[in-house]
């Protein structure tokens, strides 16, 4: 092994540490450990406990199909290798310390594939084990290559604390992505807009639906990335409203506070602020400490007309109609879309006002809202 003085030793731990947040950077890692070893090559993983095959996450310059055959080989094949997953943790075990250099050397796997790849033994830390996770970091030597030493063995156990530190940090980092990016798939696919926003109203994230509210200044809007109202008397009691959220104030209830948002001519729009408690969501949009749905007369998707067809016993015409009413179009846009004359869509009303208890328009567009589906049609929960 090369010299290796304090210098070189917290250099390398700290390209470990920026691995947390660059997982790309481990394929270095492992080159650095490689050369100062002077070893063939070094892998690092971290795989479920639920998975029997190892599953590389890094390694130094080697075969990658060479390393992807081991995945062929059974935990007891592979000498010495049961026996670092069943020891201790942070305490590398070289294979020579497990089995003879004659067992070595009679082994199927040396001869089928460490021999031929001119290598000796391996030397073996498990640097992470918990109920859901085991991580192992190897280096293998070359055949010509003296036994691994003590004082190596040294090396990798001092590195084995800060490879677990950092593994495990980028393991919960990426899930916490995975995570992040599957809460903002289910807020997008909703039709009602919904709004994310720390204890002073910083707009944190907004569905797709938000934006286009946004985007278009009423009934809301965004100044500087704070969430503002149309007047000031109702921007203060919106931004009062959601620090209430924040701190989570027993007057909210559990329904929290429902604020009229909309001035005189436009389409009705109430905005409910709610607390965002505790947990993964407020803990992904960190520091998302309120939700602010707002509810449209145009918000909802309408329904299917296959929906209406069968709760309100309609006719397919009678159901297109009640689906253009229900976005809030008037007689003649309804008449002008469908390509029909006022005459018939005034028949179709009278039909619709009795089969389903209503008597005006605008008892079909609340009819429509109450049982309007909760998910945009333009976005594909298939994907």
């Amino acid at each position: 092994m090369n010299a290796v003085n304090d210098q070189i030793l917290s250099s390398i731990i700290g390209d470990i540490y920026d691995c947390a947040l660059s997982p790309e950077g481990w394929g270095d890692v492992m080159t650095r450990i490689t050369q100062t070893l002077d070893v063939a090559y070094t892998t690092i993983a971290l795989t479920s406990t639920s998975d029997s095959r190892g599953r590389f996450a890094a390694h130094s310059p080697w075969d990658l199909a060479r390393l992807q055959s081991l995945q062929d080989y059974d935990l007891d094949e592979i000498p010495g290798l049961l026996a670092a997953v069943m020891g201790d943790i942070d305490q590398p075990l070289t294979t020579l310390s497990v089995v003879s250099e004659a067992q070595l050397a009679k082994s199927a796997f040396f001869q089928d594939w460490a021999q031929p790849q001119g290598l000796r033994e391996g030397c073996t830390t498990k640097f992470v084990h918990t109920p859901d996770r085991i991580g192992l970091f190897s280096c293998t030597t070359w055949a010509d290559r003296r036994r691994i030493s003590e004082e190596e063995q040294r090396f990798l156990s001092l590195l084995s604390p800060h490879l677990r530190r950092a593994a495990l940090i980028g393991d919960l980092l990426d899930q916490t992505h995975v995570t992040a990016t599957l809460y903002r798939g289910a807020l997008d696919s909703l039709a009602v807009p919904v709004i994310l926003t720390s204890a002073d109203g910083v707009i944190l994230h907004a569905n797709a639906q938000a934006e286009t509210i946004l985007a278009t200044k009423a009934p809301l809007s965004a100044r500087n990335g704070v969430l503002q109202a149309q007047t000031p008397l109702i921007a203060r009691a919106l931004l009062d409203a959601i620090s209430a959220a924040a701190h989570s104030d027993a007057s909210m209830g559990a329904r929290g506070i429902g604020l009229p948002v909309s001035l005189p001519g436009q389409p009705p729009a109430v905005a409910y602020i709610l607390p965002l408690s505790e947990g993964t969501a407020r803990a992904i949009f960190r520091p998302a400490s309120a939700a602010i749905f707002i509810s449209t007369t145009t918000a909802a998707t309408p329904p299917a007309e296959d929906v209406l067809i069968t709760l309100y016993d309609l006719t397919a015409a009678e159901a297109r109609v009640i689906v253009h009413i229900g976005r809030g179009q008037t007689a003649a846009q309804c008449a002008a879309a469908l390509n029909i004359s006022e005459n018939t869509l005034k028949t179709h009303l009278s039909r619709i006002f009795a089969k389903t208890n209503t008597s005006r328009q605008a008892d079909l567009i609340k009819l429509v809202a109450s049982i309007s589906s909760p998910i945009d049609p333009r976005i594909s929960l298939l994907k």
